[in-house]
């Protein structure tokens, strides 16, 4: 399986890195470290691979994933909703054994 993002969540990441004016070889870094209300928080931002990250495309966009991170994440799609209530970026994570209100806390 793979790390991947939809549509909505591809034109936000490069609306994001063309108002930086980033590097071809940047991408967005998806990863989690403890903490939040269940246990693990999703951690989402532009970077640039390292060495031992996994790399996928999805929709035109790099996706970087740490060892680590990527055992509670194989298989989560990354999406973007615009709307003002719960805009923002979300996960779904096929791992998550529970979640909490906001979506930005899991665990496994």
């Amino acid at each position: 399986m793979a790390l991947s993002v939809t549509p909505a969540a591809a034109r936000r990441v490069l609306e994001i890195m063309n108002s930086q004016s980033l590097s071809a070889d940047h991408g967005v870094r998806v990863g989690v470290k403890s903490g939040g209300c269940s246990g693990l928080s999703y951690v989402l931002e532009v970077d640039v691979p390292a060495e031992k990250d996994r790399v996928f495309e999805s929709e035109g966009v790099k996706v970087f994933c740490d060892p680590k991170s990527y055992l509670y994440l194989n298989g989560t799609e990354v999406d973007f909703a615009s709307d003002l209530m719960n805009g923002g970026f979300k996960f779904s994570n096929p791992n998550s054994a529970r979640s909490c209100g906001c979506g930005t806390s899991f665990s496994t």
